[in-house]
């Protein structure tokens, strides 16, 4: 097994909080919804809803907050919208502290499905720690593939085995990577999965990668 030199951490759910993205999928866009035709929230919300699980997340358009505004008819507002929810933005309690000591001796770079609208906002306050951040829908029009961290890869000149990814979805974030041949970890924060690389923090991350 190579050396790791890089590791990649997912965004959304891995180094922030969900707070963020829920506030303007499942509050914000409904809001503006419900005030364009005059329905309650509570409809809005179900409708909503109903229209993001057509889709599914196995599609690009899934994360494009442009599109949804669009196919809602609200207009081109998401960078208000965002703004508007900026306060909700919050990293895990252990994220600074590993990062800070992961930076001394490991490149740091973000591979995440969420779009270069939002990753300004996940990212706010710790942009600094990463050299290299990647979309994969903005910059490369797909989700997360064996392929994609391949590409990854090249981009920025290891081979796979000197990169580890970590994040929270199963498929996106620990498959994909490692059917490229990546080390990968799955974050399970609750601790459902029983996998042998599965941690429940990225202390347990740290831990991992330093043990070799």
């Amino acid at each position: 097994m190579g050396k790791v030199r890089v590791v990649s951490f997912d965004a959304d759910g891995t180094l922030v909080t969900p707070d963020f993205s829920q506030a303007v999928w499942y509050e914000g866009v409904p809001a503006l919804y419900a005030r364009k035709h005059g329905i309650s929230l509570g409809k809005a919300k179900a409708f909503i809803e109903k229209e993001y699980h057509v889709v599914g997340d196995q599609r690009i358009e899934w994360y494009d907050i442009k599109y949804w505004l669009q196919r809602f008819g609200l207009g081109d507002c998401h960078e208000q919208l965002l703004e508007d929810c900026q306060h909700r933005v919050s990293c895990y309690p252990e994220v600074t502290q590993v990062l800070s000591s992961l930076s001394r001796d490991y490149i740091l770079i973000v591979v995440s499905c969420s779009t270069r609208e939002f990753l300004p906002y996940l990212l706010d306050g710790i942009e600094g720690y990463f050299v290299r951040v990647f979309s994969s829908v903005s910059d490369y029009g797909q989700i997360k593939t064996p392929e994609f961290f391949l590409e990854v890869c090249r981009q920025i000149g290891v081979s796979p085995v000197e990169m580890a990814h970590v994040g929270d979805l199963w498929e996106q974030d620990f498959i994909a990577p490692r059917d490229a041949g990546i080390r990968a970890f799955h974050l399970d924060r609750r601790g459902e999965r029983k996998d042998s690389n599965s941690l429940e923090s990225l202390e347990d991350l740290e831990r991992r990668l330093r043990e070799g």
